[in-house]
C-alpha cells in the first residue's frame, strides 16, 4: 500500500464508502461540531435507546404501578429480558445474565460469593493496573471475611506499567490463592487478556475465576461458557451505550447456580413465588439470583433500544471493524506522529487479538493535549501518566473522523499548544 495514500484524506473517505455498518451513525445522537472518541467512558445516546426510555417512562406515566404487570415486557421481567439479549453478546444462556445493580455492588455480590477462604486458601489474585474501584472492592471484602488486605491480596505486577504478563499472572495461581479476578482489557493500555487461557490455568488449580468485562463488552466478542469461566460482570454505559450510570450486568455459570448468593435481597428470590413474602430467602436458581434490589427500570430502559441496535449490527461486526479501525489509528500515529517534534507513541498492544476498542496514545504533555483537542471539539479522555484514551467506536465513528483527530494532534505541536 502506498504511504501517502494511506494517510491522505481520501483515503479515510474511501474506507468510509466499503464500511458495511456506516448506516447506523444516522442512528446517534452526535454532539453539534464533536468527534467523540470517548465511548468507552460513556458511549453516545442512539434514536433506539431514546424511544425505548420514553416508552417505559410513558409506561409510568399511563400505567403507573401496573407497568410492573403489564402484558407483554412488563416490569417485573425486564431485567431477565435484557439479560437474555446481552447474553448473546458474551456467549452465555439466557438463565446466564441478568441486568442489575452497577459493576461495583455486582463486584461485592460475586466476589464475596465466590470467594472462600479455607486452610491456607486465603488469597485473592488480582492485578495492580486495574480500576480502582474492583481494589477497593477486593479489599473490602477482604476485610468483611475476616482477612489481611496487606497478606491476601495479590496484585500481579507490571514490567511497564502499560501491559500485564499472562505467564507471571499464572505463576501466581498459587495453592493459597482462593480466587482469581482480573480485568478483560485494562481500562489504560486496552491491552486484552487471553481470558479463556488464565480461566483453564485457574481451573487446573481448582481456582474459580472471574472478569470485570466493563471494557470488552459491547466491542469485543466473548465466550462466557465455552471459556467456562465462573462469574463476570460489567457495566452498560460504555460500548453498550447504555446511558450515565445505566444498569449493569452480571453472569454466573450455570453450575454455580445452586450456590447461596452472599448478598441476599428479594429480587434475587424464586421468581414465581417473590410474592410469597416469606421470610427465609430461596433463591432463584439462575443469574437472577444475584439480584438484591428491585431493578431500576428508567436507568434499564435504554438497554432495550441500545442492544437491538448491537444485536442489528453484529457483535462479530463490530468487532472486525473495531479492529480495523484502530489499526488504521495506529498506523497514522505511527507514519504521520511518531517522530520529531510529535513524538506520539502507540501504548497498546500491536497484535489486534491482544486488544480491545481504544487506544492509548501516549505523550508527555497528554493531558494538556486533551484540553486542546476538547476546545476543537475532539472529545477523548485522559489518563495519567501520559495517556490519551482514544476509542473509535464501530457504531458512529467515521474513518474520517479518525483522520481528523490525528491532523488535530498534529497540529496542536506545530502551534505549540501543548
Amino acid at each position: 500500500m502506498n504511504h501517502d495514500l494511506e494517510t491522505s484524506e481520501d483515503f479515510a473517505h474511501k474506507l468510509d464508502s466499503l464500511d458495511t455498518l456506516a448506516r447506523f451513525r444516522q442512528r446517534f445522537h452526535i454532539p453539534r461540531g464533536t468527534i467523540y472518541m470517548d465511548g468507552n467512558s460513556l458511549g453516545l445516546l442512539s434514536e433506539d435507546a431514546e424511544a425505548s426510555l420514553l416508552e417505559r417512562l410513558n409506561e409510568w406515566k399511563t400505567q403507573a404501578i401496573n407497568g410492573w404487570f403489564l402484558p407483554q415486557h412488563s416490569w417485573f421481567y425486564l431485567a431477565e429480558e435484557l439479560g437474555a439479549k446481552c447474553a448473546k453478546l458474551v456467549g452465555a444462556k439466557p438463565s446466564e445474565v441478568i441486568a442489575t445493580g452497577t459493576t461495583t455492588v455486582n463486584i461485592h455480590a460475586l466476589v464475596h460469593t465466590f470467594y472462600q477462604p479455607d486452610g491456607k486458601r486465603t488469597k485473592i489474585l488480582a492485578d495492580e493496573l486495574n480500576f480502582p474501584t474492583d481494589i477497593y472492592a477486593l479489599n473490602s471484602i477482604i476485610k468483611l471475611k475476616g482477612q489481611n488486605p496487606k497478606e491476601d491480596l495479590i496484585l500481579a505486577p507490571s514490567q511497564d506499567g502499560r501491559m500485564l504478563d499472562e505467564n507471571k499472572i499464572i505463576q501466581l495461581m498459587t495453592d493459597e490463592v482462593a480466587l482469581v479476578f482480573l480485568p478483560s482489557v485494562l481500562y489504560r493500555s486496552g491491552q486484552l487478556l487471553d481470558m479463556s487461557r488464565l480461566t483453564k490455568e485457574a481451573h487446573k488449580r481448582n481456582i474459580p475465576i472471574g472478569f470485570d468485562c466493563s471494557h470488552s463488552v459491547g466491542v469485543v466478542p466473548h465466550e462466557f461458557d465455552r471459556w467456562q469461566i465462573d462469574f463476570a460482570l460489567w457495566c452498560s454505559y460504555k460500548y453498550l451505550n447504555g446511558g450515565p450510570g445505566a444498569t449493569a450486568f452480571l453472569y454466573v455459570g450455570k453450575k454455580h447456580f445452586n450456590m447461596e448468593p452472599a448478598l441476599a435481597g428479594w429480587f434475587g428470590y424464586t421468581k414465581n413465588k417473590q410474592f410469597n413474602m416469606a421470610l427465609n430467602f430461596e433463591h432463584a436458581h439462575s443469574a437472577g439470583g444475584w439480584q438484591i434490589s428491585s431493578p431500576a427500570i428508567l436507568s434499564s430502559a435504554p438497554l432495550e433500544g441500545s442492544l437491538n441496535t448491537i444485536l442489528e449490527a453484529g457483535i462479530e461486526a463490530i468487532r472486525e471493524k473495531s479492529i480495523k479501525m484502530t489499526t488504521y489509528l495506529i498506523q497514522l500515529v505511527d507514519n504521520l506522529l511518531a517522530k520529531p517534534p510529535y513524538n506520539y507513541t502507540i501504548g497498546t498492544p500491536r497484535e489486534p487479538d491482544r486488544r480491545g476498542g481504544h487506544i492509548a496514545i501516549e505523550h508527555k504533555k497528554a493531558q494538556t493535549i486533551v484540553r486542546a483537542l476538547n476546545k476543537r471539539g475532539v472529545i477523548s479522555d485522559y489518563r495519567p501518566p501520559n495517556i490519551i484514551r482514544t476509542a473509535p467506536s464501530p457504531l458512529y465513528t467515521t474513518y474520517y473522523d479518525i483522520w481528523k483527530v490525528i491532523q488535530n494532534l498534529k497540529d496542536i505541536i506545530d502551534k505549540k499548544q501543548a
